[in-house]
């Protein structure tokens, strides 16, 4: 059974939250963050690494035990440099990894180890990349055949704009409504507290 490890991705700045982390905004009473963190600790993705940024100190005071926290100094580039950093902190015999978002608090172990199961099922394969409703969702999968070329990204590319056009990513849709849900404005946490009080 091949090794498949789990990167969250908390460097960014929260330029749309306004003055505040949105990584360190409460759901549930807990900051933001700690949700993926944790459903990627519930799940059998192993190691846990969690890339660090802006208010780095701030946010890995926060995280739980069990993780990898690794500072990616360049983190104002964008997410491209973040995704460099949790793959060079995972180790060799990791065969895949799936990389959430610190911004998308819904999203459990179940759907993290969903994709784990299909990568095992289909080992082949370069990525997982799930869709809601016909639109891209996340977290997606990453095999190790594609972090050469994850590595090459500059900028604000994820690794998504890879999988067009290849014949080895296996998309398949969900109907897990937490895989569509980031929040990056007030207005969207706002959202998220109403339509879990409904």
């Amino acid at each position: 059974m091949s090794a498949v490890a789990a990167i969250v991705l908390a460097a960014g700045r929260s330029t749309r939250m306004g003055a505040a982390n949105k990584l360190l905004c409460p759901v549930d009473g807990r900051p933001m963050v700690v949700h993926a963190v944790a459903a990627a600790l519930a799940s059998r993705a192993r190691p846990v690494v969690v890339v660090t940024g802006h208010e780095a100190e701030a946010v890995e005071a926060v995280l739980p035990p069990g993780v990898t926290a690794v500072r990616n100094a360049d983190h104002a580039s964008g997410i491209a440099s973040s995704l460099r950093c949790g793959l060079t902190a995972l180790p060799e015999e990791v065969a895949a990894t799936v990389v959430l978002l610190g911004d998308m608090p819904r999203v459990g172990a179940v759907a993290i180890d969903r994709l784990v199961a299909l990568f095992e099922e289909a080992p082949h394969v370069a990525a997982v990349a799930p869709t809601w409703r016909g639109e891209p969702a996340n977290p997606v999968l990453i095999a190790r055949r594609l972090f050469a070329e994850v590595m090459r990204l500059e900028g604000d590319q994820g690794a998504r704009r890879l999988f067009a056009g290849r014949g080895d990513v296996l998309t398949v849709a969900t109907d897990d409504p937490a895989m569509a849900i980031d929040i990056d404005t007030p207005e969207a946490l706002a959202a998220l507290a109403a339509r879990d009080s409904a």
